[in-house]
């Protein structure tokens, strides 16, 4: 399944459709056609200044929010590329704190799908060498760059330890199986040993690795400390309590992803850093579609409405605390390959009503994998001009993909 992604601009929009086009191998691993890409480039990504590289299964964006939070209240021009998008492909590459412009974005596309197209390159592979070929030229003082999926064949690990401050892995769980859990020679067969293995390939000699410590399982923590100690990259453990001052991102599990940034500008030496800034980004600090409170809009009104993009049993049990004791209205869109017990399991005793809505332009779950109790709605205007006027809040989420269209439809564009 390729991301979606459309445009208002016809420049925009041309590139995109070649980015759709693309189809990338079967088995095909590793970072050759990356690095291969980026060399026809000029090798952009040794020229970036300091690099915070960020892998984990949930909460690597958040933990990329605060940190560019952070680093901009220091007063630094903050490059950053996270993903997936949730309205604009714009979203993905940021430059010195603002969202890449159409014009600047349709010619780097067009320069990198140009350049490398028979290198038969994917969609990522493509859009992270747009974003580091726009940071190597665009004046600032730091990077926060995001891994995609998995971190050791990632296209974001071309990074070299000169350009990098610190990598940090944030929350481990299982997630894109078919991808991450393939069996493989000399890697760990254990579940989570393995995803931990992969995420921490992003390890460099002499770089921080800050990781959450005894918020992994033991064969987790064990198969990290593994891999740092091969590479040779200092590892540190972020305490259970590593951040306890306010934050701008709702949930209780966000201090955890607030502490993993406050460790990684704490432990690395590329840039100077306050403890006051760090706290006032920390409390500044917005990541949409997660957990989200929606403003008052065309889509929502006057109704309490909360947005979340989760779609694994980590984020389940995040979303499980947060509203823990609370009744609630869920609408449910969910890939078809991903489990809706991941959610409705931690939610089963806040559910009031439950409404399945497709997600646009993907294979979803019906309403009748939810069970009996779930209706079945067009779209996410109709599902929730059904609920009853009962004052009892509401939660959208399942997907990414969902949260965007959610977020078009409110006029709360991500900027």
């Amino acid at each position: 399944m390729k991301d979606f992604a459309t445009s208002d601009s016809a420049a925009v929009q041309a590139q995109l459709d070649r980015l759709a086009a693309l189809t990338v191998p079967d088995g095909r691993l590793g970072l050759e056609t990356m690095r291969t890409l980026l060399a026809r480039l000029g090798n952009p990504e040794k020229r970036l200044p300091p690099v915070f590289h960020v892998a984990g299964t949930n909460g690597k964006g958040s933990t990329c929010a605060f940190l560019r939070a952070m680093l901009e209240a220091q007063g630094y021009r903050v490059h950053a590329t996270t993903s997936p998008h949730l309205v604009r492909y714009n979203e993905r590459i940021r430059l010195a704190g603002m969202l890449i412009s159409d014009d600047r974005l349709a010619q780097v596309l067009e320069e990198v799908l140009d350049i490398g197209i028979d290198l038969e390159p994917s969609f990522f592979e493509v859009t992270i060498a747009a974003a580091f070929a726009e940071f190597a030229l665009v004046p600032a003082d730091a990077c926060v760059v995001e891994v995609g999926m998995g971190g050791r064949f990632d296209a974001t690990n071309v990074l070299e330890p000169a350009v990098l401050a610190a990598c940090g892995i944030a929350a481990l769980g299982i997630d894109h199986e078919r991808f991450l859990l393939a069996p493989e020679e000399g890697v760990p067969a254990d579940p989570m040993a393995r995803i931990a293995f992969e995420k921490a390939g992003i390890s460099k000699p002499g770089v921080p690795l800050i990781t959450l410590g005894g918020a992994y399982p033991p064969q987790a923590q064990a198969a990290i400390a593994e891999v740092a100690t091969s590479v040779g990259a200092p590892l540190f453990e972020t305490g259970s309590s590593e951040w306890a001052s306010p934050l701008g991102i709702p949930g209780r599990h966000q201090f955890q992803n607030a502490g993993l940034a406050f460790a990684m500008l704490e432990r690395q030496d590329k840039v100077a850093m306050s403890e006051a800034a760090m706290q006032a980004g920390a409390a500044s600090a917005r990541w949409p579609a997660r957990l989200q409170r929606l403003s008052a809009g065309p889509l929502t009104g006057t109704r309490e409405v909360w947005l979340d993009g989760g779609h694994n049993p980590s984020a389940g049990a995040a979303l499980g605390e947060h509203f823990k004791g609370q009744r609630l209205h869920l609408i449910m869109g969910m890939l078809a390959n991903k489990d809706p017990a991941s959610l409705t399991g931690s939610l089963a005793e806040n559910i009031f009503t439950l409404s399945a809505v497709p997600v646009p332009a993907h294979d979803y779950h019906p309403a009748t994998v939810f069970g009996p109790q779930a209706h079945a709605f067009v779209d996410v205007p109709s599902a929730l001009a059904a609920l009853p006027d009962d004052g009892l809040p509401v939660l959208i989420a399942g997907s990414l993909y969902l949260a965007g269209e959610v977020l078009r439809l409110n006029a709360e564009l991500p900027v």
